[in-house]
């Protein structure tokens, strides 16, 4: 579109401003004089770099040697004033060691000839004496106004200094966090999703972040219509909102909002009468215990949400022939101080981006398909009290502390009219772009991402969140900026539009742009719901980023008295980070505080968007402390990520969890278990012969740095694969949720074949396990071979 054609030079991902700036190891050592190579000089010279090696012993050249030799070239500082020359590595004869280069005329007055002769005078002798006093105290004054004068110099060279991230985040404050959250809820009455917009491209602008643009797509949305949905009782007549209250001008005005959001976006539309038939959670031996005892063509099924992808379940459901569903959500899967009886939701059926533009960006010129829904079921979501008045259920099913499920009993039949109604139009749909470039590697990309709020949806206040989250961030980033200081990759922060219509924005955004960050996106880090709960931490990680998390997680834990044990997974996760994970393969990690008692119940249930919390968030961290620790805990990771030399990834941990996920009872895995074995051994001799070596200041040469940065950031990119079930990951290092550890496309294809020989379902699924452990065990190899041949042309 013409709108997106004017922005596309200035968002971060085009322009000449992130083009790769090539750095030639030859130009790092302007320093370097001349006449320390005249043979007269050889034995002074000598002399002096020895003593010289002692001084840079010390504890304070600590840090230089910490440096990448990939970022060593100061002259790219935006703020130089003074050049501090880099550090080089030279040889002395007792050993390899770093030398401080000074300026080349200063170093000549130390590379005068010595005298030869035994036979010097007094006087001569106090010469010498006196000379090198006054170049010691002038050595220590220049060593004074450079550590004065160029402290953003010094930073600028991309070190890893963790002093300087835990500068940068102890600006981060509570109450800031809270500021921003309260000015965002204030906004969410708006039907026009561009004020929120504004706001956040507004303040980010304000910050200091560069070139902070607005990406809009023209996409298809699937709104509710102009009346709610109803159900109606053959038997009685009577007919009810999807609250469970009557139908009525009374009780429409009530809640008319609610009543018309509560609705599945993208279902079909039109009006069903049929039997209900209870499939409680959809589950494959649910359905075949069904279809053995009934009919079900054409019939409406009631629909437990939870324990495996929705979407995954209608198409169960639509492949068995029925017509319609009422999903609702069971009150005994919900913690008990939750009362969701009368609550009404909103769920997508969309599986990612816009519909009529399925694979490809909704730009200007694009061809639009006519798909005003993605199934042929009419779906509608209905409050646990409707479904009670369906199925005759007394209120009281609560005994003894235990809570008895929903369920239609076996021997009743129910027959209801169901009436779904939505309306299909093009809506533009708005992210927000900005980023902070990179010094030395501005060509690869750590893409943060939060979303904000979009009308005609519900977003509760998790959306306030994740905006505030995300600018508290940059607004303790950018003073450091300011100073002169960059991370040696560039930080590309995006508010992603049209989450709860199927994460449209962020899949539109990587569709239009997929080329550029195939090749250079490094990380996705997600904020998208940071606040579920309080009561305990839970961070989900690729398995290649684990380890980093742990490492930050244990060092937030230092902090505090109680300190319980890290429970980290790689597991599927609602927002936007989808595409990166499915689409692109790239590793990504999430903290988000939840209800030890949600997480005790089934998953999947966060696919459900309410009206109104039943707890708000500024009930669950009324201090906004937990706002605080996410936001820390996410800034560390983007810093390390951002501005390590070596990326922080560890490949052998991708082995392990492929293991991992083949332990138990697995028929047909002997194979699998076979190649499992090989990509640990190579994972290992990677690990050993590449990483370790590379993690050590005086073994980095730049072009290894990058081959070896490159190799790390796509190995997540060979367990892509290309046919998965409706719903589920196509990337299969992650798991459905914490209780399974199984490759998700094996499971569902044994469970499908579960009564049956093993066919050709089954043999799929592991011929696409087999092949993506193939390609990962291949692409660690022969990223060994490359640098076992490169080191055999030097020798």
């Amino acid at each position: 579109m013409g709108e997106n054609e004017a922005n596309l030079p200035n968002t971060s991902l085009q322009g000449k401003k992130m083009a790769y700036q090539k750095v030639n190891a030859d130009q790092r050592a302007p320093g370097h004089s001349q006449y320390l190579d005249n043979d007269d000089l050889q034995a002074t010279a000598l002399d002096l770099e020895w003593d010289m090696e002692k001084e840079l012993e010390e504890p304070g050249f600590d840090q230089f040697q910490l440096d990448s030799a990939e970022n060593q070239d100061l002259g790219h500082s935006e703020t130089t004033d003074l050049n501090l020359d880099s550090i080089q590595p030279a040889t002395s004869p007792k050993g390899r060691f770093q030398r401080l280069q000074e300026e080349s005329d200063y170093i000549s007055h130390y590379t005068r000839s010595a005298p030869k002769s035994n036979r010097c005078s007094f006087c001569h002798l106090l010469k010498i004496l006196c000379t090198a006093t006054i170049l010691f105290i002038f050595g220590i004054l220049i060593g004074y106004y450079v550590h004065t004068n160029c402290p953003s110099d010094a930073l600028s060279s991309g070190t890893v200094d963790h002093q300087l991230y835990q500068e940068i985040l102890k600006t981060i404050q509570a109450e800031d966090i809270k500021k921003s959250f309260r000015n965002l809820v204030q906004l969410y009455k708006s039907e026009d999703d561009m004020e929120v917009s504004k706001k956040i491209k507004t303040q980010w602008t304000s910050l200091g972040l560069e070139d902070v643009q607005f990406v809009n797509y023209s996409v298809l949305l699937n709104l509710p219509g102009l009346s709610p949905s109803t159900v109606t009782l053959s038997s009685s007549g009577e007919c009810f909102h999807p609250d469970g209250q009557p139908c009525g001008e009374e009780a429409r005005k009530d809640s008319s909002q609610d009543l018309l959001y509560s609705y599945a976006a993208y279902s079909a539309k039109g009006t069903l009468k049929a039997e209900v038939i209870d499939v409680s959670y959809g589950m494959t031996d649910d359905l075949k215990r069904i279809r053995k005892m009934k009919n079900v063509t054409n019939r409406i099924a009631l629909l437990k949400l939870g324990k495996l992808p929705l979407l995954y379940k209608l198409s169960l459901l639509e492949k068995a022939g029925f017509g319609g569903v009422l999903l609702y959500i069971d009150p005994c899967d919900l913690p008990k101080t939750v009362n969701p009886s009368h609550d009404t939701f909103m769920v997508s059926l969309n599986p990612g981006g816009d519909p009529s533009t399925p694979g490809y960006p909704s730009v200007d010129g694009s061809f639009r398909q006519s798909r005003s829904n993605v199934t042929s079921l009419l779906v509608q979501p209905i409050s646990a009290s409707l479904v009670a008045k369906l199925i005759s259920s007394p209120k009281a099913r609560t005994k003894n502390d235990v809570c008895s499920p929903l369920e239609l009993p076996n021997n009743e039949i129910r027959v209801i009219s169901m009436h779904v109604q939505t309306v299909t139009k093009l809506k533009t749909v708005t992210n927000v772009v900005g980023y902070v470039m990179g010094l030395t590697s501005p060509d690869r990309y750590i893409i943060v991402g939060s979303h904000h709020h979009t009308a005609h949806s519900y977003n509760g206040q998790e959306w306030a969140s994740s905006t505030a989250i995300i600018t508290a961030f940059i607004r303790a980033l950018m003073p450091k900026v300011k100073t002169g200081w960059r991370p040696d990759r560039t930080i590309v922060f995006c508010s992603w539009g049209g989450t709860a219509f199927g994460n449209i924005g962020s899949y539109e955004w990587g569709e239009d742009f997929k080329t550029v960050l195939q090749k250079n996106v490094v990380a996705y880090v997600n904020l998208h719901s940071p606040i579920r709960g309080n009561s305990t931490l839970r961070p989900v990680a690729s398995p290649s980023l684990q380890q980093l998390v742990v490492e930050k997680n244990n060092f937030n834990c230092t902090r505090r008295t109680q300190c319980p044990e890290t429970n980290i997974s790689s597991i599927q996760i609602q927002g936007d980070a989808d595409y990166f994970i499915n689409h692109l393969g790239v590793p990504s990690v999430q903290f988000a505080y939840e209800d030890i008692k949600t997480l005790e119940g089934p998953s999947f249930l966060s696919e459900a968007f309410f009206s109104t919390q039943s707890t708000t968030v500024e009930e669950m961290d009324p201090f906004f402390n937990l706002h605080e620790t996410i936001t820390k805990l996410s800034g560390e990771v983007i810093l390390q990520i951002a501005n390590e030399p070596v990326l922080p990834f560890n490949a052998l941990d991708i082995a392990l969890e492929v293991q991992n996920n083949l332990k138990g009872d697995q028929p047909n895995t002997h194979q699998l278990l076979a190649m499992a074995s090989r990509l640990r051994e190579s994972a290992e001799l990677f690990q050993s012969d590449e990483m370790r070596p590379a993690n050590d200041p005086k073994e980095r040469a730049p072009i290894r740095i990058r081959m070896l940065n490159d190799i790390l950031q796509d190995m997540e990119k060979s367990f892509l694969v290309q046919q998965v079930p409706p719903g589920f990951y196509r990337n299969i290092l992650y798991h459905l949720d914490e209780q399974t550890s199984q490759f998700s496309i094996l499971m569902e294809a044994l469970e499908c074949c579960k009564p049956l020989a093993p066919d050709e379902t089954l043999q799929e699924a592991l011929s696409e396990v087999l092949n993506s452990i193939n390609s990962a065990q291949v692409y660690f190899k022969e990223g060994c071979d490359v640098f076992k041949s490169i080191l055999d042309g030097k020798n």
